[in-house]
Order: C-alpha cells, then sequence, then structure tokens
C-alpha cells in the first residue's frame, strides 16, 4: 500500500486549493490516509496601518480566526463525506513566510506528503503573484504533490 499515511494540506478557500483538497481526500480513501487542512492567517494582510492595536486585536481579528475556523469547517466535512478522517488547524502566522509556515507545521505533525494546490502561472503572471507553491516544495521536509487546476480556454 501507500507510505503516505499523514497529508498535510495547505487551504486558502481558492479554486486550486479545493482542488488540492479533493485529491487527497482521493488519496486518503484508497489508502487510508489522515489528513490535516491547515489555514494560514496573516493579520499583517488586514491592517493599513491607520487603525489602533487595540480595534485590530478587539475586533479585526477574532472576525479573521472565525472566518479561518468556518473555512476548515468546510473543508474537514468535505472530507468526512467520503469517511475520511481530517482535522483543521489554523495558524496565524505574523512571522515568518507562508512557506516556512507550512514546512514546520508538516515536521511537527509529522507528515508523510504535502497536497497543495497551484495556479500554474507563468510568464510575468508568475513574476508579479509569486509561487506559494513553488515556495512550499522548496522548504518542505516531505515529497510535495502539485495538483493543477484545470487552464481556461482563452478564445482567439
Amino acid at each position: 500500500m501507500t507510505r503516505f499515511h499523514r497529508i498535510l494540506v495547505p487551504f486558502d478557500d481558492s479554486a486550486a486549493s479545493w482542488r488540492a483538497l479533493d485529491e487527497a481526500i482521493a488519496l486518503g480513501e484508497v489508502s487510508g490516509s489522515r489528513l490535516r487542512i491547515v489555514h494560514v492567517m496573516d493579520e499583517l494582510t488586514w491592517t493599513n496601518g491607520f487603525e489602533p492595536a487595540v480595534a485590530l486585536m478587539r475586533d479585526i481579528v477574532p472576525r479573521m480566526r472565525e472566518a479561518g475556523e468556518k473555512l476548515l469547517a468546510a473543508a474537514c466535512a468535505r472530507a468526512a463525506q467520503k469517511q475520511v478522517l481530517a482535522e483543521g488547524a489554523l495558524i496565524i502566522g505574523v512571522t515568518g513566510r507562508v512557506c516556512e509556515l507550512i514546512a514546520s507545521e508538516a515536521t511537527g505533525w509529522d507528515a508523510d506528503l504535502i497536497v497543495v494546490g497551484t495556479h500554474a502561472r507563468h510568464g510575468v503572471d508568475r513574476l508579479l503573484m509569486g509561487s506559494d507553491a513553488e515556495q512550499i516544495v522548496r522548504h518542505a521536509p516531505v515529497p510535495v504533490l502539485l495538483v493543477r487546476t484545470p487552464q481556461e480556454k482563452s478564445s482567439s
């Protein structure tokens, strides 16, 4: 059988992350793997520098945490529909890059595999947007399965 018993799935509610989650669930169905679905909450992305710190801590952060927990619950419910064991983990990352937080989580949870969605950007889009998936591959302590989203067909 497979050696992938513990699968980590970085999840951000994008189409790519839903597709990666579905692939991880499919792996879990055939191999009996457990999933850990991880959402990184970066408080600094929601600040503009003008709000007082008390407003950030009292209003914004609790709403972000609630949204992240709901997102993880929806992802775990999707796995449960296929009888795949899954747990959610909300990582509050105010320091460190997402790829480093994911690598640390993979090590700490003793993951065998990371399944991550990618938009497969290239050229200028990749240069401007970066590639979280590529950075996860570079920092990952375990094998990484990249799951591409279908490319939209252009009408030319």
